[in-house]
């Protein structure tokens, strides 16, 4: 046997047999990864060498790249760019990433696989959650339904300071929903959901409903009895007037223009709309 440069004599025995269990278990730490753990390996079977001199290297592995769970993609892509998704909600991010296109590109415009990419996680992520595209939509317009009819609640504040006050103040937060949220908007009103095919969804829009037809109900209480309309139809006339003015002015969706601000466009025509029905008066 001869000597190896900075290998002691004690360290140097004969090669064993390729089929011997000694050289199998050598081969497996060999082949294993991980620093810590080929060293454990070398400590545990002594080094064997034939009786060639050479200088002995040793080569420690790579530490082993951090696990991705499965359906996600790591914090940062090869080229050292953040990547969107690096956190534990994957249907937060997915709802999140299917608001942004909605209001960018319209319901309509985008696949499944854009949302996974918007979220920054793999094509098949989204199945975790969702079984298709048009159920993160109608996700999306079940929470917008809940937060519209919230915000219309707060508006009407159980009719204060009075009752034609509060229904302004239901017309404005209309508004300011429509401007400020595009991607539930567009979710609840553009998509073309069945509401009957999903009843959560269906109490919801119900429920946001409800804070215009309380509104309605209270201003009709100024009519004497024979000539009040129906709260419901009354409800819708407004809902309706409302929609259009967002459609056409609001989000300038058209391209069109209107002279006055679409809040002041919305409650000349309320007014209109009112006086009509004989529920305000001229001093009102």
């Amino acid at each position: 046997m001869s000597r190896v440069p900075g290998v002691g004599a004690h360290m140097l025995r004969p090669s064993l047999p390729l089929g011997s269990a000694s050289s199998a278990q050598s081969r497996g730490c060999r082949g294993s990864r991980g620093g810590a753990f080929f060293l454990a390996c070398a400590l545990h079977h002594p080094l064997r060498i034939r009786a060639a001199p050479c200088t002995l290297r040793i080569r420690i592995a790579s530490a082993p790249a951090a696990p991705v769970l499965s359906g996600m993609t790591p914090s940062e892509d090869t080229s050292g760019r953040r990547r969107g998704y690096h956190h534990g909600n994957l249907r937060e991010a997915l709802v999140t990433a299917a608001l942004k296109l909605i209001a960018e590109k319209g319901p309509h415009g985008f696949s499944f696989a854009e949302v996974a990419r918007e979220a920054g996680v793999s094509p098949a992520a989204p199945y975790r959650h969702f079984p298709s595209r048009e159920a993160l939509i109608a996700e999306a317009a079940l929470r917008g339904f809940g937060l519209f009819a919230d915000l219309l609640d707060d508006a009407w504040n159980s009719g204060k300071p009075s009752p034609l006050a509060a229904f302004g103040k239901v017309g404005r937060a209309y508004l300011a929903f429509a401007r400020h949220e595009p991607g539930y908007y567009i979710a609840m009103f553009e998509a073309g959901l069945d509401l009957d095919a999903d009843p959560a969804l269906r109490a919801e829009a119900e429920r946001a409903q409800g804070a215009m037809r309380r509104a309605a109900e209270a201003l009709i209480e100024r009519a004497a009895p024979e000539k009040r309309p129906l709260a419901r139809m009354m409800s819708a006339h407004i809902w309706a007037m409302s929609h259009g003015v967002v459609e056409l002015f609001a989000r300038n969706s058209a391209g069109l223009g209107a002279p006055i601000s679409p809040e002041d466009l919305l409650e000349s025509g309320t007014l209109v709309y009112l006086r009509g029905l004989g529920l305000i008066q001229g001093e009102d």
